[in-house]
């Protein structure tokens, strides 16, 4: 049967196990492409615990302007921690400030351990996205990722039958500990769902995403896969495109290093080298605690008035600034 097709069987339970792709990186590897990028954007806060609303409207419009499109209610918008009026909050805001032009918000269902999958709550949260304008991605939940394969592909056709089109997610417990990794089989069958038009990889390995590429490449060549692997910043090298949370703390250089690797200018790998130097820096254990550092990165940029975080998130210790602005120091020539 055609590729595609197969994906679609593969979707309503009728194609055996999906084959391993036989990977080989290099044969991957897309000069000159255009790289389609997508930022997570940092909720900042003030020093009395508020939401400090005009940085973040200033740093959604500079990282639209960059060319990137702005992702909230993510995981770098804590979306997991923030209360359903902020929530919405965040989403006005974002269409205010953006005009006509796209983003992208998380559709974050909380439940605990054992819960069903609840797709009222899903539909709710897509509503609410669709109302303001933007893209939904489907962040797991423990309801959603605690089924069988077959079950979480099902899920997401259903979805698919509230949200014309919509962008899936797959996230490392490293990060939530709802999160959870597909395999193959699963992978293939979002393949086969046409209202899914990409997901977002955050596995943290490259294996894992160069498999996701040469499946993409064999069954449905326009889905996106979105590279979340900050530890990983060159894989758009490799096909995928990205949103990433690393980006958010220089929407403008990740913008510049795009246009290089299109133009095929060498310069790229040299930026490409510094910015992932902060992502190993920002991304190293423990994970979550990246959102500070992009607070402290921010702050040195005096793009936000203060590294405060959520209440709830991690905190990385003060000696970091240091080394965030010798990082800062090196990529601000690239300005």
């Amino acid at each position: 049967m055609p590729d595609y097709a197969r994906a679609q069987a593969v979707h309503a339970g009728l194609a055996p196990s999906t084959p391993r792709p036989k990977l080989d990186p290099l044969a991957l590897l897309q000069p000159r492409r255009t790289i389609t990028g997508m930022s997570a954007i940092l909720l900042p806060f003030l020093q009395d615990g508020s939401v400090d609303w005009d940085s973040f409207c200033a740093h959604v419009h500079r990282t639209a302007a960059a060319g990137l499109a702005p992702a909230v209610n993510m995981d770098t918008g804590y979306a997991n921690l923030i209360d359903a009026g902020t929530r919405r909050a965040v989403l006005g805001k974002t269409r205010q400030t953006l005009g006509n032009r796209s983003f992208v918000a998380g559709a974050f269902v909380a439940d605990r351990p054992g819960a069903a999958f609840d797709l009222d709550a899903y539909r709710r949260q897509i509503d609410q996205i669709h109302e303001f304008g933007g893209t939904p991605i489907i962040f797991q939940s423990y309801g959603l990722t605690g089924q069988p394969g077959p079950q979480i592909v099902d899920a997401y056709a259903r979805i698919g039958s509230h949200a014309p089109r919509f962008l899936a997610f797959e996230l490392g417990d490293m990060f939530a500990p709802f999160g959870k990794i597909y395999d193959l089989e699963t992978y293939a069958g979002l393949l086969g769902i046409p209202q899914c038009v990409g997901a977002k990889h955050s596995s943290l390995s490259r294996v894992l995403e160069w498999e996701r590429l040469a499946l993409r490449n064999q069954l449905r060549p326009d889905f996106m896969v979105l590279t979340g692997n900050d530890l990983a910043i060159d894989m758009v090298m490799y096909g995928s495109d990205y949103l990433l949370g690393l980006s958010t703390f220089a929407p403008d250089l990740f913008g510049k290093r795009d246009a290089m690797w299109a133009a095929g200018d060498p310069s790229f790998f040299i930026l490409n080298d510094l910015l992932q130097y902060l992502g190993f820096f920002a991304f190293r254990p423990p994970v979550p605690a990246y959102k500070h550092s992009a607070a402290q990165f921010l702050t040195l940029r005096g793009w936000i008035s203060t590294d405060q975080t959520h209440p709830h998130s991690e905190r990385r210790p003060e000696s970091d600034k240091a080394v965030l602005q010798d990082i800062w120091d090196r990529l601000s020539t690239y300005l």
